[in-house]
């Protein structure tokens, strides 16, 4: 019999808990809504309680301490989920199991997850996970890798050209404004055009807008980390439109200056949605608990 694993996506909105081996392999998949640390989390310990588990990994959202050697080590920091802040959802986990957990961001869980169980990704060596929706993150996968370093990758807090006279909207981030995130996620496209962004039409300006920011964003990250691959998900990126935009956008601000024969074609094999759909985040953490070390 193959060894079970579990996995869990944490959202600010719900959780998903997953048993398995492989994506065709799941036992048993629950999903319930985020309430108190102590709540959500006690369910998902629960649930997991039923089975005998090789390892289990854990993606949510953060920003979340993955320091070893920091005091706050596995802890969900400073976040503006009410009541969350400092919840060390490692340490929980620890406390409940025997068997290994690794702890990661839901949209690093989301990257390794179209790394590891995608083969045409899998053969790279570099790609980037972007998640546009209620917030903005990218997960990085070097040498098969994912990229940690002082916390982990913020590239949702990146700081992109922003014309005000073309558009005068500040942005709505707490910390920067402007960043990408306070421009470009969902609810910052809702603020802006004072609709919900799944309500304006094809034909809107705010797509072509949205298309932009999101195409800066992501030469920034081809200029820095020249990865082979870049996927982008969340809810926002279900507008498919937006992928053709982004993709002539970027080859128009790259302007001919990286020299390979990626950049020759249309970019559809460069730049994809999620092989994995909407459920990269889950089986990203199953992803991890499979590749415990």
């Amino acid at each position: 019999m193959k060894k079970l694993f579990g996995g869990l996506e944490g959202g600010g909105t719900k959780f998903v808990c997953a048993v398995g081996n492989n994506p065709e392999q799941i036992l048993e998949e629950v999903r319930f809504p985020t309430t108190t640390p102590v709540e959500t989390i006690g369910k998902a310990i629960a649930f997991f309680k039923k089975y005998d588990l090789a390892a289990i990994g854990l993606a949510t959202f953060g920003p979340l301490d993955l320091n070893p050697f920091s005091p706050l080590y596995g802890s969900i920091v400073a976040t503006p989920k009410e009541g969350w802040s400092n919840t060390d959802i490692l340490g929980k986990f620890h406390q409940a199991f025997d068997q290994p957990v690794a702890l990661d961001t839901d949209v690093n869980a989301a990257a390794f997850g179209e790394w590891y169980w995608v083969p045409n990704n899998r053969e790279l060596e570099s790609l980037v996970y972007f998640t546009i929706g209620t917030g903005i993150g990218a997960g990085i996968i070097i040498n098969g890798h994912l990229v940690h370093g002082l916390t982990h990758p913020e590239a949702g807090h990146m700081r992109l050209p922003h014309d005000r006279k073309k558009d005068p909207f500040p942005g709505i981030c707490p910390f920067h404004g402007d960043c990408f995130e306070g421009l470009a996620s969902g609810p910052a496209m809702n603020r802006h055009w004072r609709l919900l962004a799944e309500q304006l039409p094809d034909n809107h300006p705010a797509w072509d807008l949205e298309a932009t920011y999101i195409a800066y964003a992501l030469v920034n990250e081809i200029m820095i980390l020249s990865p082979q691959r870049i996927v982008l998900g969340g809810g926002v990126m279900e507008r498919r439109l937006l992928f053709p935009l982004i993709r002539r956008k970027v080859r128009d601000m790259l302007n001919g200056y990286i020299s390979s024969p990626v950049f020759a074609g249309t970019l559809e094999k460069y730049i994809v949605p999620p092989a994995l759909g909407n459920r990269a985040g889950i089986l990203g953490a199953l992803a991890l608990a499979k590749t415990i070390k």
